[in-house]
């Protein structure tokens, strides 16, 4: 497990490009017939890639958790960004489709992911600490909460669906869906904004191997930039406006943790206040 520690808003205009990828920017969430891990000291979250054969992985815990097994004092989404696959947990088996999601409570002892006969699965789970438990609970691609936004003149049409939320699959913390851009379109979460209360990461996918995101970061008045290739994902502390702009349209996953799951509680930066 790589653990990745906090960053002040102070620091970041000392960081020139290898610095900021370094803090910021998980290059290797999935490799073939491993399971991958990142601890982020931004709300104590895990980042996980699974990218399983058809013999399959277990997700294992880490030194760095001291816990008996990984959701003993947790609890994670997933969602899955390849081939079709099956999540068994605790003994019950969840079918998940392409940008399909699942909900995993607090408790849950034994967690195996597999490919199906399609080619690699690769499973994206996010993980915060937990204070109850919920029920593991799926949901398939585009059945989560759905809503249309941004307008095709200003390049950021969009789907977004809500799958874990306060009103939707419940979780203590975890907060969790997936955006697709329309074809034509390129920018993501328009206005840029920030959230105080919580932090926030995006893994950007169904991106074509020629394409990046340019995925803007730092504080409204001292912007920085990553540029991201597929299947790549960034961590954004409370305190970072997120927002991207992509050479291809393309999907992401954007996970939260932090004091609330109130989607729309967000403190908006226009874009003629960015610097």
């Amino acid at each position: 497990m790589e653990t990745r520690y906090a960053t002040s808003p102070e620091e970041l205009p000392l960081l020139d490009t290898a610095g900021l990828r370094r803090r910021f920017l998980l290059e290797d969430v999935f490799r073939p017939g491993e399971v991958t891990a990142t601890y982020s000291h931004q709300d104590r979250v895990v980042i996980v890639g699974v990218q399983p054969g058809p013999e399959g992985l277990d997700l294992p815990t880490f030194p760095e958790l001291r816990s008996e097994f990984f959701l003993q004092r947790r609890e994670a989404g997933v969602v899955n960004v390849g081939a079709s696959g099956t999540i068994v947990a605790d003994g019950v088996t969840h079918e998940l489709a392409h940008g399909g999601c699942l909900y995993l409570g607090r408790g849950t002892r034994e967690v195996r992911f597999v490919s199906g006969d399609e080619g690699d699965a690769r499973f994206y789970l996010f993980s915060a600490p937990a204070h109850a438990d919920h029920p593991t609970t799926a949901v398939a691609p585009g059945e989560g909460n759905r809503r249309e936004l941004g307008d095709q003149s200003t390049s950021n049409r969009r789907t977004l669906n809500q799958y874990i939320h306060e009103n939707g699959v419940r979780s203590c913390q975890v907060v969790m869906g997936v955006t697709t851009l329309h074809d034509g379109s390129m920018w993501n979460t328009l206005p840029a904004h920030t959230h105080d209360r919580r932090m926030e990461a995006y893994l950007y996918f169904d991106l074509p191997e020629d394409a990046r995101v340019v995925h803007l970061m730092g504080e409204r008045q001292e912007t920085r930039h990553l540029v991201m290739a597929n299947e790549q994902a960034v961590i954004s502390p409370s305190w970072s406006i997120h927002s991207g702009v992509g050479t291809r349209a393309y999907s992401f996953v954007w996970a939260m943790a932090g004091e609330n799951q109130a989607f729309d509680d967000m403190d908006p930066a226009d874009i003629t206040d960015l610097h």
